[in-house]
């Protein structure tokens, strides 16, 4: 969402870097083409003048200006002036008040309120252990309700039963009674949208907010619409007083104003963000990690928090095992590898997370990094026998053509897969050598007790 945003800051920030000491008119030449990058990245205007007044004020002191590396103290002041303009520190959801809790999604038509409904049971059943009920009170789209109920079963909530023609209000006081019968912790009520606000919209949506009395009412808006976002959520905000929002299609190519915004423009906190139209592609907001990608300095907490997430426990610890004790590194423990990465958006999806990885993306994109080759890759070892998995030596030229022929690929990307396999066996070779020679064990032993890994020390478990 911030590429652009963020390759321009880059351009500016090196250029501080390099230049050592500063002048006052270096720090506002800078600045000036920091506001041209926040308006050309559709940041509404009185948020980037009072961004850059700020920045400005703190930046042009005598403790910048004449300190060691004055480039650096004014990128600090910026990261930090933009983890303010976010809102400073995540917010929680709250849910945990007297069951059942009851977030309202509310939002216009087609900004995904349905969908991120979905998302959020899965993470509140999965992660919090909650007993969710998902109610659709959305009359008027054709299956919305009926999808609503399709979501639920994907992600394990409950779902109200739908009576035709019962109207929205009706709806609301049953999900209501439902919850407390059937002793569930949290109640989703995913009301209508419009194409565009009008006061049937507000009138509906202040109704039901009063007869259910939520802990949060979400605003679910979409970043693809830059600053209309930003209206949509003042305008929701005036009548219904929203408590948080969440911020959809992130992943896609908005240029990112509408979250540097909204917050400012409404008082209220960003607290999901959207990406995706998988049931796990959701995130919790965290301004500081948001502001470090801003400034490619990358997110590297964000990225081993979905690793943590998406890992198959049961399965790492059986790896493990086997190669604590000495096992061989097979073709399977390669595909379970695989897996993992694609669980956790590919390459793409991990590269994002990565410090600098802005500086790059033009090359990146001339590689033309094929997204597919992991499914490939997929394709070829499971077009394997089980023992040629367990016994890559037995890959000879006709077991070569059987594989690439049952894969659908040529010869030459089963002999690929089969040379990266052998460089990574090789290296799980040296890793056991050194966790036998005690190299490894040394080596761990030195890491902060916060950094440790879990079981004593071998990086797989």
């Amino acid at each position: 969402m911030f590429d652009g945003l963020t390759s321009k800051f880059g351009g500016i920030f090196d250029r501080l870097r390099k230049r050592g000491a500063l002048t006052e008119a270096d720090v506002q030449a800078a600045m000036r083409e920091v506001r041209l990058a926040l308006l050309e990245a559709d940041v509404s205007l009185p948020v980037v003048k009072e961004f850059i007044t700020r920045v400005q004020a703190k930046a042009v002191g005598e403790s910048v200006l004449r300190s060691v590396t004055p480039g650096q103290q004014v990128i600090k002041i910026v990261h930090d002036e933009l983890v303010a303009l976010l809102g400073g520190e995540h917010t929680e959801t709250q849910i945990n008040g007297a069951p059942p809790a009851i977030i309202l999604m509310v939002g216009l038509q087609g900004s995904g309120k349905t969908t991120t409904s979905g998302k959020l049971a899965k993470r509140f059943v999965e992660k919090d252990r909650k007993k969710v009920l998902l109610a659709s009170l959305d009359t008027r789209r054709p299956a919305a309700q009926e999808q609503l109920e399709i979501l639920a079963a994907q992600v394990g909530a409950g779902s109200l039963p739908i009576i035709a023609g019962q109207p929205p209000l009706e709806i609301t006081a049953r999900a209501l009674q439902t919850a407390r019968a059937e002793g569930y912790d949290l109640v989703i009520l995913d009301t209508a949208g419009r194409l565009a606000i009008d006061e049937e919209l507000m009138a509906e949506v202040a109704a039901v907010k009063a007869k259910a009395n939520p802990q949060e009412v979400l605003l679910v808006a979409d970043a693809m619409t830059g600053q209309d976002a930003v209206n949509v959520a003042k305008a929701f905000h005036e009548r219904v007083n929203i408590t948080g929002i969440v911020l959809t299609r992130v992943d896609g190519d908005a240029r990112g104003g509408a979250a540097l915004s909204m917050r400012q423009q409404t008082g209220q906190p960003i607290k999901w963000l959207g990406v995706g139209e998988k049931m796990d592609g959701l995130e919790p907001f965290h301004p500081d990690r948001l502001a470090g990608r801003i400034l490619g300095m990358g997110d590297v907490v964000s990225m081993v928090e979905r690793a943590i997430e998406t890992i198959d426990k049961e399965e790492a610890e059986k790896m493990a095992a086997k190669f604590e004790k000495g096992g061989a590194f097979t073709l399977d423990d390669m595909l379970a590898q695989m897996r993992q990465i694609k669980r956790m958006g590919g390459m793409s999806g991990i590269m994002n997370f990565l410090p600098g990885i802005g500086k790059i993306k033009d090359q990146l994109s001339k590689a033309n990094i094929d997204e597919k080759v992991i499914a490939r890759q997929e394709a070829i070892i499971l077009s394997m026998t089980r023992q040629e998995r367990r016994e890559p030596d037995l890959l000879k030229a006709r077991r070569k053509l059987r594989v690439a022929a049952g894969a659908g690929v040529e010869v030459s990307d089963v002999n690929k897969l089969l040379k990266q396999y052998e460089q990574m066996r090789d290296m799980m070779k040296q890793m056991q050598k050194l966790q036998k020679s005690g190299g490894l064990g040394s080596l761990l032993g030195n890491l902060p007790a916060g950094m440790k890994l879990p079981g004593g020390g071998f990086p797989f478990r």
